[in-house]
């Protein structure tokens, strides 16, 4: 779900945690100091090539949050991998929830989507299926 604000919150967040200025995140990821500055204070859009180059030169950067949050589709991995767990592991379980929440944008504090995904989950995790 596209939410640049909260992109730049993000970007600027990892930049202080990873302890760098913004000409050093500019010589890490090949993005000038200024264009960062302007995502971090939500004046730009990014390309998903500039987001993706932040991502990768920002230790503990999700690059799929990132892309989504500039309104971008995640990477291909990500997308390919949401499979439905089987079995009774909860932690599998919620763990495709929190990748359909990145996917496809969903907010699961929303009470109608919660009520959706119950339904999907009973058919989904259902031991007839």
């Amino acid at each position: 779900m596209k939410d640049t604000q909260k992109l730049g919150k993000l970007v600027k967040n990892l930049r202080l945690k990873n302890d760098l200025s913004l000409r050093d995140l500019e010589k890490k990821s090949g993005v000038s100091y200024s264009f960062i500055s302007s995502i971090e204070n939500n004046r730009y859009q990014p390309s998903r090539e500039r987001v993706i180059a932040l991502a990768n030169a920002l230790d503990g950067a999700d690059v799929n949050e990132l892309l989504l949050l500039a309104g971008f589709a995640p990477e291909e991995e990500l997308i390919s991998n949401t499979a439905p767990p089987t079995g009774d592991d909860e932690a599998k379980k919620l763990s495709f929830f929190r990748d359909l929440e990145i996917t496809l944008g969903l907010d699961l504090t929303d009470p109608e989507i919660q009520k959706q995904l119950k339904k999907a989950a009973k058919i989904i995790f259902s031991k007839e299926n």
